[in-house]
């Protein structure tokens, strides 16, 4: 719950430091006195959007600060999953805003991202604002309602995890069946271009290979001559040719290597020349004998040459291996479309697996529900009656899903019904709806269409006491819950919020009503204060005799008078007695 709030530059408060204590407290002050303000900062502290507008006029930045006592609700793992510092106790929460537009948010002095802080937010207060009557007619509130009570929290998350598995797998097999009638289509046409490459029988390396023959064969003449005349000038039949000559410095060397010791040495280097000169030679000849133009060769390899860049230009590739891989990519499509019956039983079975999961989650979650409707029911006509409709009736009527919330309008012949799951939706396959008739004799229709703005302002809170009997939420803020009510009827909603205080809870209510503002345990007051700089908000803890007078003001308007003070004292001793 919240110790203190300290609130700096933001809109008509320059600065504002207050203690807030546990249990039941009211604020109350006139409509523009900067209630709202207070509630606007807050809403920076639980991740609400930053307008650099909302910067006091002439400040360079505002701050938004509050310390929480969260020693009693077991907030422990959520800072240990986050990193965040926390001693088991205390918790500091800041908001920075500057007149740049740029916005900083701190958990215990810790920078931490908006959604963090927002997270953090809707697990310390809970702000309920006139416009959150709304919610009554909203079907994700009314489940809300339920699965609170219920404790279906890991229940829904593990519905919501089968019904995404489902959408996934479903997806899965449309899309199967769709990829293989559009492959069907073009089996024909894929069938021809991987026969095509098939008969081509391609080889990796083959075209280089073709090529640098096709080179050879074409200039086979030219290649033949000049290894003729490369042989003669090592090898001269006619006369002394080089290795003749090589040979005989060998051997005149080493005639003087007795007597010259480099001669040895120089033989052994001529000789390496000459064994080397001779194989040379020996190559020369040999290859020169397997030159030969062969124009039949020469047609073969350039009509090979000629399949392949045809291929190659078709598939717009510059590799045989790229080719071969587009083979090997048709050939695995033709066996996918022959295989694609098999495959998409597979997928059809584990959508329907999934499923089946489905169904059996949210049967449990249908179970869990009608048995906190129950309790629902019996609570609300319980709470409602005291409050000025002794013949309320209340009824939540949960019925199965009408609208279709995951399949496909048409549905193809390859289809199974047993597939299509339809009536569900990520809440599971409920439609809730809170009935209600104040009368004996009135019809009961939805509660939002029916109930007077007074009826709903009861029924919300209501409904609000009886959540917070479910959950560990800190601190309740009430924006004018009394709105449509008065009198005893005020009196009464206002007990129900004390009592919400007492079960260690923090509860805090806006109201303009005295009846309510007497049973605080702390009162409040937010005044204006015009001065030369000009008009600031303020709010202040009020002692005894301040509430008195404050309460006397809201009986009797802006004149006091001694019956207003008298009756002001009436309703405190009688709210503290």
């Amino acid at each position: 719950m919240i110790k203190s709030l300290y609130i700096e530059n933001y809109a008509l408060i320059e600065k504002l430091n207050i203690r807030l204590h546990p249990g039941f407290s009211v604020i109350t002050g006139e409509t523009g006195a900067g209630k709202s303000i207070i509630l606007g900062a807050i809403g920076l502290l639980l991740g609400q959007r930053a307008d650099s507008k909302a910067i006091k006029h002439g400040a360079k930045r505002c701050v938004v600060e509050a310390v929480f006592d969260l020693s009693a609700y077991g907030f422990d793992d959520f800072f240990e999953q986050h990193d965040l510092d926390f001693d088991g106790g205390e918790c500091i929460v800041r908001r920075e805003l500057t007149s740049s537009g740029k916005s900083r948010a701190f958990i215990n002095d810790t920078p931490v991202q908006l959604a963090l802080l927002k997270e953090l937010g809707e697990q310390l207060i809970d702000v309920h604002s006139q416009h959150q009557n709304l919610l009554l007619n909203k079907e994700d509130f009314q489940l809300n309602v339920l699965d609170i009570l219920a404790d279906n929290k890991e229940k829904l998350q593990r519905y919501q995890a089968y019904f995404s598995e489902y959408k996934q797998s479903y997806k899965m097999w449309r899309q199967a069946i769709a990829d293989a009638e559009k492959s069907r289509e073009d089996e024909d046409y894929l069938r021809f271009q991987a026969n095509q490459l098939a008969d081509a029988e391609l080889k990796e390396g083959e075209q280089k290979e073709l090529e640098d023959e096709a080179e050879m064969l074409s200039h086979a003449e030219d290649i033949k001559q000049a290894l003729l005349k490369a042989h003669h000038c090592i090898i001269n039949e006619g006369g002394d040719d080089v290795v003749q000559q090589l040979k005989q410095g060998v051997s005149l060397l080493r005639t003087i290597s007795g007597v010259c010791v480099s001669a040895e040495e120089l033989a052994n280097r001529l000789d390496s020349c000459y064994i080397e000169i001779k194989d040379i030679a020996d190559e020369i000849d040999s290859l020169s004998e397997s030159v030969e133009y062969n124009p039949e060769r020469l047609n073969f390899v350039n009509e090979r040459l000629s399949i392949i860049y045809t291929l190659q230009q078709k598939h717009h590739v510059d590799t045989v291996a790229e080719l071969i891989s587009i083979q090997t990519e048709l050939e695995e499509r033709l066996s996918a479309i022959e295989n694609s019956d098999d495959y998409i039983k597979e997928l059809k079975q584990r959508c329907d697996n999934a499923k089946e999961k489905v169904i059996k989650a949210a049967a449990v979650l249908t179970e869990e529900r009608k048995k906190a409707a129950k309790k629902v029911e019996e609570y609300m006509v319980r709470s409602l009656a005291p409050l000025g409709m002794p013949n309320v009736r209340f009824r939540v009527e949960i019925m199965p899903r009408d609208s279709v919330t995951h399949t496909e309008k048409t549905v193809s012949s390859t289809d199974s019904d047993n597939a299509v799951l339809t009536g569900f939706n990520i809440y599971g396959a409920d439609k809730i709806n809170f009935l209600f008739s104040a009368n004996k004799s009135g019809s009961m229709q939805n509660v939002a269409q029916v109930a007077s703005g007074g009826e709903i302002a009861r029924v919300m809170l209501s409904l609000k006491a009886l959540i917070a009997g479910a959950v560990k939420l800190p601190t309740i803020i009430f924006d004018e819950i009394d709105t449509g009510v008065s009198g005893s009827i005020a009196e009464k909603m206002a007990k129900i919020m004390k009592d919400m205080g007492e079960q260690n809870r923090q509860v805090i209510s806006i109201t303009h009503l005295p009846q309510i503002a007497a049973l605080g345990k702390s009162h409040y007051k937010v005044y204006k204060r015009d001065d030369e700089d000009g008009t600031t908000s303020h709010i202040a803890e009020l002692t005894l005799e301040q509430r008195i007078e404050e309460l006397a003001h809201m009986l009797s308007g802006e004149t006091l008078t001694d019956a207003a003070i008298n009756n002001a004292r009436e309703l405190l001793t009688t709210a503290n007695a």
